[in-house]
């Protein structure tokens, strides 16, 4: 049996929905962010189905966003339960402070780049700052290989990294049941974003978030599934008819920013601010985000080209 514990988080997606498995070891699946309201909603949720923090034996994550990650210590610590994430997680996640750093000067340098203004990079440099404390350090104590097992008494998953919204994206794949924990990959009323992030090693290019959250996408809508217990909201019932909705969603977004190209070259921030005026400081990383991941695909398709002057880059069509 799989419970829903749905938890407050300070953040616009609202609750975010950690699992607890009955099963033997007592799995809890994400954590909540790190706060005392999260941590009394999840001892409450616990206390529902006569289970104590203390009771839980694994706690497996399911990636590296804070609304899922920032509770796990503390729960571990009172606990002694396992702690069970992606092995190219697990150096992020010991090293958290620091990974977060670089995460938001990779961040920075990609608004400065792409035309985001140098007073909203620092409004939002400051504000991420404060956003951090949601989130902590976890040292994760079983690694888990993408294509491996997690093994239960009574149930196995195969441990499937999806990347796209995350660089660590994992999603949990029960056959026998067709069951697919799925994290924030695939949620039933909010399109998940595919932030632009630098990569989980910190070496290399980092990838196209949005061509790989598409081909993430492609392999899960070729499971048979019966059900996805995803990270926000309800669970997804028919995973092929949602995914066909996303993928149509991502191509009208592509053909608008085609649109908006025809006449002149534009830099990312001002073809966001074309599709939606003038972007708020607190959505400028999301929109960017959203922006450059289908020029990605354009670019894919030979339908655009960039060039970059004097730091900023400009896209035209091709």
């Amino acid at each position: 049996m799989i419970h829903e514990i749905a938890v407050p988080t300070p953040f616009a997606v609202g609750r975010v929905n950690c699992w607890l498995v009955e099963d033997d070891p007592l799995t809890l699946v994400d954590a909540g962010p790190n706060s005392a309201t999260a941590l009394v909603a999840l001892e409450a949720g616990l206390a529902q189905h006569g289970r104590r923090v203390e009771d839980l034996e694994r706690i497996v994550l399911t990636h590296q966003h804070i609304d899922h990650i920032g509770l796990a210590q503390v729960l571990a610590d009172r606990s002694g339960a396992e702690v069970c994430a992606l092995d190219a997680l697990a150096p992020w996640l010991a090293s958290y402070g620091a990974a977060m750093e670089a995460d938001d000067r990779h961040a920075e340098d990609l608004m400065r780049r792409h035309g985001v203004p140098h007073d909203a990079v620092r409004a939002l440099r400051s504000l991420v700052s404060l956003v951090r404390a949601w989130g902590a350090a976890v040292q994760v104590t079983h690694e888990l290989r993408d294509g491996g097992e997690l093994a239960f008494a009574n149930r196995t998953w195969t441990v499937l990294h999806r990347p796209g919204h995350s660089p660590s994206d994992t999603v949990f794949h029960d056959e026998g049941r067709r069951e697919l924990i799925g994290g924030d990959h695939l949620l039933a009323r909010i399109s998940s974003n595919p932030l632009a992030s630098r990569p989980l090693s910190g070496d290399g290019p980092a990838p196209s978030a949005l061509l790989s959250y598409l081909a993430s996408l492609r392999a899960t809508r070729e499971m048979d599934l019966e059900v996805v217990l995803g990270g926000h909201g309800e669970p997804v019932r028919d995973h092929r008819a949602l995914i066909d909705q996303r993928f149509a969603m991502h191509e009208r977004r592509a053909q608008k920013i085609a649109g908006v190209l025809r006449d002149q070259p534009l830099s990312a921030y001002e073809i966001a601010r074309e599709l939606w005026g003038d972007v708020a400081v607190t959505q400028a990383f999301l929109t960017l985000s959203e922006v450059l991941g289908h020029l990605d695909l354009l670019a894919q398709r030979g339908a655009v080209t960039c060039a970059e002057d004097d730091g900023l880059v400009r896209f035209a069509a091709a």
